[in-house]
């Protein structure tokens, strides 16, 4: 069986996007169906032509004849550069793997009665964590008496929200668990794009 892009019989709203096609895509004269939905390599429906006539259109194009959803009726091929598009493709699927894996959470703790040396320490930690691309669980752990001032570790975990904005945000609000305080901040998508911009402007403004 021909793996593919599956659409539903009449419908090839997604055909121009090409979809995921498999190394037993039919393509070019490997296609043996009399006719095919067609469509061109802009993504605009040419329509139901004759196998012949797409294959000429291919050549003369100087493109592929690709299959792209072989269990609709007619199957819907497009015109492509079927090397070209298995290139892309393959580094789609590196980036994606590649910024699933850098999705990395680090783990911070503190106590709510911090020293200010130990503060800057830890927020200095923090800061780095998150210029990384990394997320950051920061958990207040309360001890004796502590546990009766749950406001102590919220407001620390405000203040740390806080200074550490322009690199972060807070994706998980401060939540109790148990004897412990819980937030989860997690770094803008520009974030190591900031400290650079950052430098280049203090010229600028000097």
């Amino acid at each position: 069986m021909v793996c593919g892009h599956q659409v539903e019989h009449g419908s090839n709203d997604n055909s121009d996007q090409g979809g995921p096609i498999s190394s037993e895509t039919r393509i070019n004269d490997r296609i043996r169906v009399p006719e095919v939905r067609l469509v061109g390599p802009n993504g605009e429906q040419v329509g139901i032509v004759r196998i012949e006539d797409a294959l000429r259109l291919a050549q003369e194009a100087d493109l592929d004849l690709v299959e792209v959803a072989p269990q609709a009726r007619p199957p819907v091929c497009k015109l492509m550069d079927f090397g070209k598009f298995k290139y892309e493709s393959a580094q789609k699927a590196r980036e994606s793997r590649r910024n699933q894996q850098l999705t990395v959470i680090k783990e911070q703790k503190l106590r709510p009665k911090i020293d200010p040396h130990d503060y800057e320490t830890k927020k200095g930690h923090v800061s780095r964590f998150l210029a990384a691309g990394n997320k950051v669980k920061v958990t207040i752990m309360f001890r004796g008496r502590e546990q009766s001032r749950p406001e102590l570790g919220f407001r620390l975990l405000q203040r740390l929200a806080d200074d550490v904005a322009e690199l972060g945000f807070v994706e998980s609000a401060p939540k109790q668990d148990g004897r412990n305080m819980i937030m989860v901040l997690a770094p803008h998508k520009n974030a190591k794009a900031k400290p650079k911009a950052a430098k280049e402007a203090r010229p600028a403004e000097s």
